[in-house]
């Protein structure tokens, strides 16, 4: 062999010797020498600000060592530390821009599992913000959505806490009553918004009829990690609604966490945890409200109020994947329960309103008898994940509704009518004038309801490279409904009641459905600017024997040019088909037809067309976004309803064409340094053409007593303009104490009597609604530094303190009218205000 080429063999085989004998010398060497190489701990812990949040792109290192790590978007970090050989432990620094720089010793042979808190360095602030934020991949790629930070959910000041308050002030959703958790989206009802908690579809009481009975919302924003709000458009995925869909999901927690909240008109307390191995964890809360601090605000009626309401929810997750990847198969258990107990002894009211001749009068009421509401609801669900591969996901979800109601009423009111006094020189000014009688109205109610909904439906998730994903999903319910109603009313003057005042409802219902649904869609990521999903959902319904198809198309594309512009567009076909509420003619329909459900009403249909952009720019050197919409939906056989407080009075009937037209825009951002505000602006109108036939009112004989106007009339939800804003700010120097500002304004609702169809749609009651809510807070940050979980009792980590002005403005507001009539029967319109200014008191301790 040539000298050149054994002297690379012997090169060679020298390089392949040391690399078969790498794994054999550390066993030969002395045993301090291999400890100085192998000794090494995992350090794991979870970084969050002085309130709780969880802190990312923090920079987490030890002393003196080289290398180091950040935290996630849940502020969790893993680190590898090299034991030390002398007995100087080791000292963990953590540094983020507008925080105090933290030096932490470690003892690396009991520790592992930390926790840290960072304090606001105020000094900083002044200068740099570092804020982190948390998106959905997909976000930007769908159409009409927003997410929403959950922790705004929490802070935003509103009488009750309620979830939905921050709903109210996104562009396109109106709500003009403050004491309902219930809102419309572009132009629809409440009614036609979907609502989902980790995947299940959730419902509300059937028989509330006005907003003072409305216990909690379902959605406890102690427990929310991820919000997403479709105000149109939506994908297949989702079921089968004309408005909107409220997409919720729980926190999974990884270590301890929990809360106590006490205010004014009620509190909460939640907790969560996870087992040492990941596997188990658990969340709970627990809520409680008595409204009889802002009830007693009312102007209208005054009396015994005594509303309690409770809930509890709770999920548990177990995960049963292996070691390595214990998400792979996992099993989540939700349950939850609501009950709302409201009654109500009422004694007087009293009420101004100005008459069509411009009149002021005031209407004197007194009462006698009570009023009960009860309404108990159990909510399950089990759902079932397994990842088949890489690429696919199968879900199996199972969910029981249960709901027991009654309403039992037995209230009688004398009603007299005297005007007001308006000479300024008089010395009676503002006293009565002409104080008359006008007789009495009595309200007799026994009515029950049960409702028993079981669903069993599965799901698929398929991505067979990074620019395709299709969905799949099948479900089927069965529906019970049993209705007991026994409803008789009467309206007297001078001790006379003519047959045509009277009212008497009496029926039994039953019904017994099943319903199936299925949907099939499939997302394009043609490249990282241009994506396109299209599929389409279907349902059955054994009632009506009706089959429905809805093929639904979004697409986006960012501008080459403009990364940060984005342009989107739907069209899509959307069903509703009916539920109960839906089916049963309501009090104004022939004898023969009160109280009887319409077996033949069909889906409702809409036809909805979107176009719009978001904008992502940086102004007085923050984020800032801006979301600009318009929309079309052109609907077809719509069932008419009028509004009564929060009852929505069906027609039960399919004749009807309707549509609704508007822009959209919002812009959010950090107005205010290192917080996230927003200012929201819906401009809308929609409209109807009813059948002639199809809203009539009748006598006791079945004649016709009033009819429909011609043409396209203004729709109950038609409210021409909505703003919302919600501001937050800091004390300069001192960000531990915040101001929250939560402002909506909307022109007026077409109110009418519902017995009266030619004065359907009119705006001779319109009144716009303005409220503002004020909110100061002060947190107390009580532990810092480390915090070890195992082996330690559960501690206070932070106080809130929060201070709430609502409806500082003192603006009186309208819920709806009162319809009452004199001897000569002339219809008077008495306005039912909401709540005046209160002050409320909200202290919060995280633990």
């Amino acid at each position: 062999m040539p000298a050149i080429f054994r002297a690379q063999f012997r090169a060679q085989s020298a390089v392949w010797l040391g690399l078969l004998a790498a794994p054999v010398v550390p066993a030969l060497l002395p045993a301090p020498v291999q400890a100085q190489q192998t000794s090494r701990v995992l350090l794991t812990g979870t970084v969050r600000d002085a309130a709780g949040r969880p802190l990312e792109q923090v920079a987490v290192g030890v002393e003196g060592m080289p290398g180091g790590t950040s935290t996630d978007d849940r502020g969790r970090f893993a680190l590898n530390v090299v034991r030390p050989l002398g007995s100087k432990p080791p000292v963990l620094v953590i540094r983020r821009l507008g925080h105090r720089t933290e030096r932490i010793p470690l003892d690396l042979s009991s520790q592992r599992e930390l926790v840290l808190t960072m304090q606001e360095d105020s000094r900083a602030l002044g200068n740099v913000t570092v804020r982190g934020r948390t998106e959905a991949a997909d976000t930007r790629e769908q159409v009409s959505i927003l997410q929403l930070e959950p922790r705004t959910a929490k802070e935003i000041p509103s009488p009750f806490g309620d979830f939905s308050a921050v709903l109210k002030t996104l562009p396109g959703v109106a709500s003009t009553n403050e004491l309902t958790s219930t809102y419309s989206v572009r132009g629809g009802n409440y009614e036609e918004n979907l609502v989902y908690v980790n995947g299940f579809e959730v419902y509300r009481p059937f028989l509330v009829t006005a907003a003072v009975q409305e216990g909690l919302s379902f959605v406890n924003p102690d427990l929310v990690s991820r919000i997403e709000f479709s105000t149109g458009g939506w994908q297949p995925k989702y079921g089968d609604k004309l408005s909107s869909v409220l997409d919720i999901q729980y926190t999974q927690p990884d270590r301890f966490e929990g809360s106590a909240t006490a205010s004014l008109v009620g509190g909460t307390v939640h907790a969560g945890a996870a087992s040492a191995n990941k596997r188990l964890s658990y969340l709970a809360g627990v809520r409680y409200k008595n409204a009889t601090y802002v009830f007693n605000s009312l102007q209208q009626q005054q009396g015994g109020y005594n509303p309690t309401f409770y809930d509890g929810q709770s999920l548990i997750t177990l995960n049963l994947g292996p070691k390595d990847n214990l998400e792979r198969t996992g099993l989540s258990l939700f349950n939850t329960f609501a009950h709302n107990d409201f009654r109500f002894n009422p004694e007087s009211g009293q009420s101004s309103f100005s008459t069509g001749t411009n009149q002021l009068s005031r209407l004197y009421i007194g009462y006698a008898g009570r009023e009960r509401m009860q309404y108990d609801m159990y909510q399950g669900g089990l759902r079932l994940h397994h990842d088949a591969g890489r690429n696919l996901r199968l879900e199996l979800l199972g969910g029981l509704l249960y709901s027991r109601e009654f309403e039992y009423r037995d209230v009688e009111a004398a009603y007299s009518i005297a005007e007001i006094n308006r000479d300024q020189n008089s010395p009676d000014y503002g006293g009565d004038l002409n104080r008359r009688g006008l007789g009495s109205r009595f309200q007799h109610s026994r009515n029950n309801l049960l409702a028993r909904i079981a669903s069993l439906e599965t799901r698929g998730t398929w991505t067979p490279g990074e620019r395709n994903t299709v969905r799949w999903g099948l479900k089927v319910g069965q529906e019970q409904i049993e209705d007991e109603l026994n409803e008789y009313s009467f309206v007297d003057s001078v001790d006379y009641v003519p047959e045509f005042r009277r009212t008497r409802l009496r029926s039994s219902l039953n019904l017994e459905s099943t319903r199936t649904q299925g949907y099939l869609q499939h997302t394009i990521r043609f490249d990282s600017l241009r994506t396109l999903t299209y599929g389409a959902r279907a349902s059955y319904w054994t009632v009506n024997r009706q089959a429905t198809v809805s093929p639904r198309v979004q697409y986006s594309f960012t501008s080459a040019r403009n990364p940060r512009l984005a342009w989107k567009a739907a069209v899509g076909l959307y069903h509703q088909p009916p539920f109960y509420r839906e089916l049963r003619y309501q009090t104004g329909a022939p004898q023969s037809q009160e109280g009887v459900l319409n077996l033949d009403l069909r889906a409702q249909r809409s036809l909805h067309f979107i176009v719009g952009n978001e904008l992502r720019f940086t102004q007085w050197g923050r984020p800032f976004r801006f979301t600009g919409e318009a929309y079309y939906k052109y609907l077809t056989d719509v069932v008419p309803y009028d509004i009564d407080n929060v009852r929505l009075r069906y027609q039960a009937q399919n004749k009807a064409r309707a549509y609704a037209a508007g822009l959209d825009a919002r812009v959010s951002g950090e107005f205010i340094p290192g917080t996230e505000s927003w200012f929201s602006l819906g401009v809308l109108t929609t409209r109807e053409n009813l059948a002639a036939d199809s809203i009539n009112t009748f006598d006791a004989n079945g004649g016709i007593t009033g009819r429909v106007p011609k043409g396209y009339i203004r729709r109950p939800s038609d409210q021409r303009l909505n703003l919302g804003v919600f501001l937050q700010d800091n004390l300069p120097g001192n960000p531990s104490v915040k101001g929250y500002v939560n402002l909506v304004f909307g022109t007026g609702l077409p109110f009418s009597p519902p017995d009266a169809p030619d004065l359907r749609g009119t705006s001779k009651l319109t009144r716009s609604y303005k409220r503002a809510d004020l909110g100061f807070t002060k947190v107390l940050s009580l532990r810092s530094g480390v915090e070890q979980q195992q082996g330690r009792a559960v501690q206070l980590r932070s106080l809130w303190m929060s201070l709430e002005v609502l409806n500082v403005l003192g603006a009186d507001n309208l819920a709806g009218y009162n319809y009452i009539q004199d001897l000569n029967g002339v219809t008077y319109s008495v306005p039912n205000f909401l709540s005046r200014r209160l002050v409320n008191l909200r202290v919060i301790a995280r633990f």
